[in-house]
């Protein structure tokens, strides 16, 4: 639970230069006796009243630094400085914060003379909007919200922040939130969304903004093909600085993150940098795969690939054929060619009108099959599947690669729901019961999807230049949601943990970054799990050097060492 010490003081405003000069030398100095220490902030109230804001990973890091018999090294410098009128702590809340780092009306004007986008503090029209997720259980209430429309408008609100000492969050369309940002300054993406194709060199420049059908048609035009994922609606910076998994590509290409050939990037100082293998190594290395923990990558050039059609799409079966489709998709993956890539889901699905009619509020397993051989090759492969018996729904087909986001056909429209991820390290009999039993026929699951994503291949090879990618070597990733609103989060919840729990026993430490929700890896002990001790160090050593401040916390957190 994270918790916020509120200290009230008051001092000479001839002072001031004394204390803001000295506040954070006081933090280093006392970095051991602060373990836990998520931000420390001032804020002015008046003339001669200020507010010391302290916020806590946990209520034990917060006791652990009110050492028994003195003051708390905080508390105690402010006293050197000036008068202390209180000194309160509590569970963090939307409202505390919301008082406490507010920024003021007249202090946003002033920003807004600097940038080309629009404003938004939380009281003006537009503000939810601009904040709104593409889950919209995932809430967002920044302090700030600057709608960037270029890497100017990112600099100037990045050094904005650094000036107060707030943290910054980034979102371009908000599929994965991990924390709603309160007190912090939210940079939204959603404006930027050039994308350039150079067809003689097969590199396409993406904005931070731009989604994946942007760069798919892009692409189309010059009969080439960009290492994307599942969803058209995806932004695909954040999914490539994720790791980027292509249900397509991905087995014999690799993870998205391996073809980024360079990566515009505004530092925690506000200053832009290209990064690239030869210019900033550790650097590029750390922000392929370490998500947006060391800045805001404004626009990333990637690799385009010679891929101009496939052959694939799914089949759905009845939902009680479950155990079957299970059993027969874990024997008959592991032999395929790294050509073909394949899923399989269990879904419960919406009456919705753009689905086909068989598939309306029916409960089924989905398989998914994308295929880079000719069709007569590809069937032969796929061969078993089909002999489980006549699907209610077939789509597969050769097909347009701009279509690749037909295979698994995710919702495109926002949605409010939960979701929680896991990694494999196989799938015995044994496991295939027990999912079978908790998303079964028999199980009453209300979960829309529960899937596992066969990887391997390509997947498991590091690229020419290494990057922080953390599932090479796991054969399988897992990942479910349900649908609802808070009303239903804790059934939701509740039966995700079951299905995740179940599997526990050949799970791995490690996850996929891009699935991960915001109720999973919430403290810093389950990231460093999440990448791998090894990875997560080198990445703490990154983020010392880049951004030392931990400026960028509003995500799967890697704090600097």
């Amino acid at each position: 639970m994270t918790t916020v010490e509120l200290t009230r003081f008051r001092m000479n405003p001839a002072r001031v230069d004394d204390l803001l000069a000295t506040h954070s030398k006081m933090l280093a100095d006392f970095a051991d006796d602060l373990a836990g220490l998520l931000e420390a902030r001032l804020v002015r109230l008046s003339e001669n009243e200020w507010l010391d804001v302290l916020i806590w990973d946990t209520p034990e890091d917060l006791a652990a630094s009110h050492t028994k018999g003195r003051d708390p090294p905080i508390v105690a410098f402010l006293a050197t400085i000036g008068e202390v009128v209180s000194d309160e702590y509590g569970e963090l809340s939307t409202q505390t914060e919301a008082a406490a780092l507010a920024v003021p009306r007249s202090e946003a004007a002033e920003l807004a003379r600097h940038i080309d986008g629009p404003v938004f503090l939380p009281d003006d029209e537009g503000y939810a909007k601009e904040c709104a997720a593409y889950n919209r259980n995932r809430v967002m209430e920044p302090a700030l919200a600057v709608g960037a429309t270029c890497e100017g408008d990112v600099r100037s609100a990045i050094r904005f922040a650094a000036e107060r000492r707030m943290p910054v969050a980034v979102m371009s369309t908000g599929h994965q939130v991990v924390l709603p940002a309160c007190g912090a300054l939210l940079i939204t993406t959603r404006r930027m969304t050039g994308v350039t194709v150079d067809p003689e060199h097969r590199i396409a420049r993406i904005e931070a903004g731009a989604r994946a059908r942007d760069v798919l048609h892009a692409a189309a035009v010059h009969g080439l093909a960009p290492a994307s994922g599942s969803s058209p609606t995806v932004g695909v910076v954040g999914f490539t600085l994720g790791g980027g998994q292509s249900p397509l590509l991905g087995r014999t290409l690799g993870y998205a993150a391996d073809h980024v050939r360079e990566l515009r990037f505004v530092s925690a100082e506000g200053m832009s940098r290209t990064v690239t293998a030869d210019s900033e190594p550790d650097l590029f290395w750390a922000l392929r795969g370490g998500k947006g923990n060391f800045g805001v990558v404004t626009s990333i050039d990637v690799e385009l690939f010679p891929v101009a059609r496939f052959y694939g799409g799914g089949l759905w079966y009845p939902g009680d054929q479950v155990a079957d489709v299970l059993h027969t998709w874990r024997q008959w993956v592991p032999e395929l060619p790294e050509e073909l890539t394949s899923s399989v889901a269990v879904q419960r699905l919406p009456l919705r009108p753009e689905l086909p009619e068989a598939l309306r509020g029916a409960f089924v397993v989905h398989l998914r099959i994308g295929c880079l051989k000719e069709a007569e090759d590809t069937e032969r492969l796929i061969a078993p599947l089909r002999h489980l018996g006549s699907p209610l729904c077939d789509t597969i087909g050769e097909k347009r690669y701009s279509a690749v986001t037909e295979i698994h056909m995710d919702p495109q429209d926002p949605l409010p729901y939960y979701d929680r991820t896991t990694c494999l390290r196989e799938l015995p009999e044994e496991a295939a019961n027990v999912l079978v039993e908790l998303t079964g026929p028999e199980s009453q699951c209300p979960l829309a999807n529960v899937e596992i994503r066969a990887l391997g291949g390509a997947f498991d090879r590091e690229p020419s230049a290494p990057n922080a990618v953390s599932t090479r070597g796991i054969p399988f990733v897992m990942f479910g949601f349900g649908v609802g609103g808070p009303e239903q989060g804790e059934t939701m919840r509740s039966h995700l943990a079951g299905v995740m729990g179940g599997l526990e026993p050949w799970a791995t430490d490690r996850r996929m970054l891009n699935f991960m929700s915001g109720d999973e890896a919430t403290t810093r002990e389950e990231v460093r799990r999440a990448y791998g001790a090894d990875r997560y160090n080198r990445l703490a050593r990154v983020k010392r050097i880049y951004d030392p401040s931990n400026m960028f916390r509003m995500n799967h957190n890697i704090r600097p060492v």
